[in-house]
């Protein structure tokens, strides 16, 4: 059997300078996020047998900066950095964000054979995580959009922008093209 690499796969080896750097941002990043979860955490205690606020807001409240942060990077392109996705969001928001003190809030919840609350705080996170990236992401959208609803894409479009509105028109150059016929036999 051959010891040679599969085309197309890159050779083994120490990790190039860029993705060094990607490291070195989230890294940073993380250690941010986590400093900011632990001050909301140090602000907002649970309180012996209490239901853990301080967690599902930070990770909602995370959530939702997700939503905003996908738009402006991979949906919308406004923020294009190489860095700035590792950065804010795997690195800050990463870090802020828990899991590992969810489930263990949850877990303490069941050991105190709380069983609604735990169930309750299981279900209303998760709820409450996805609704908050959708709402992030549909208000970062609407304040892109200056706000006009059904032509999306109409305002504010600077020179050289193409998008085409909901109802077929096209953006180019700052002006308002109707789309919709042609290409069309006539």
């Amino acid at each position: 059997m051959s010891e040679q690499a599969p085309d197309g796969l890159p050779e083994p080896g120490p990790p190039a300078a860029p993705q060094a750097r990607v490291l070195g941002v989230v890294a940073a990043g993380g250690a941010l996020g986590a400093l900011a979860r632990h001050g909301a955490l140090v602000l907002w205690p649970t309180a012996q047998g209490g239901f853990p606020w301080a967690v599902f807001v930070v990770n909602v409240s995370g959530c939702a900066l997700i939503g905003v942060l996908m738009v402006l990077t991979v949906e919308r392109g406004r923020v294009t950095h190489p860095l700035v996705r590792p950065f804010l969001g795997v690195g800050v928001l990463g870090g802020f964000t828990t899991f590992s003190t969810y489930a263990a809030d949850v877990s303490g919840l069941l050991v105190r054979q709380e069983l609604v609350a735990a169930v309750a705080y299981m279900v209303a996170t998760v709820i409450a995580a996805l609704a908050a990236v959708w709402a992030g992401a549909v208000a970062t959208r609407r304040l892109l959009d200056g706000g006009v609803r059904g032509a999306r894409g109409v305002r504010g479009a600077r020179d050289g922008d193409v998008r085409e509105a909901h109802d077929g028109r096209d953006v180019r150059d700052g002006g308002v093209r109707d789309v919709r016929d042609e290409g069309r036999a006539g």
